[in-house]
């Protein structure tokens, strides 16, 4: 479903100058929250996610994409950014990085670690005891960046 909205979506944020970074949707019961984090060279401000806000709330309006009602929130990935896609994890090769694992590797499903780089699709790691791990992408539930302090 997060790829058709992105489909629906990149169209509108980008025609406003901005690069769509990532679409977050959570669901209870009739309810929806529509998460949308946008980016730009020179950064993002308060008039850029109100602009991208109205409208990308029209096209939902029109397109109707949920079944029931929904909250739409739009606003900068932040410093803390979470990674959404394969590219953006080369982007951010060198920063310390925070994983959710999907399922368990060797007993734990949180890693953090010096983000590396990808190969071969996979995610790689290196651990604090200097120790490089390969998560393949679609194993990783949630990676975000950690901000240095």
């Amino acid at each position: 479903m997060n790829e058709q909205l992105e489909a629906l979506i990149e169209p509108v944020v980008t025609g406003l100058g901005c690069k769509l970074w990532g679409v977050e949707r959570h669901v209870q019961g009739k309810y929806s929250l529509l998460k949308i984090f946008i980016d730009a060279d020179e950064g993002i401000n308060v008039e850029d996610c109100a602009r991208v806000s109205r409208q990308v709330s029209s096209l939902l309006d029109v397109e109707d994409p949920f079944k029931g009602k929904y909250t739409l929130e739009v606003s900068s990935p932040g410093l803390d950014r979470r990674l959404f896609k394969l590219e953006q994890f080369e982007i951010f090769k060198g920063a310390r990085v925070k994983l959710k694992l999907c399922k368990p590797y060797e007993g734990q499903k949180k890693y953090i670690g010096l983000l590396c780089g990808i190969e071969e699709g996979d995610v790689v790691i290196r651990s604090n005891d200097d120790e490089e791990i390969l998560f393949p992408f679609g194993d990783i539930e949630r990676a975000n960046i950690i901000p240095e302090t």
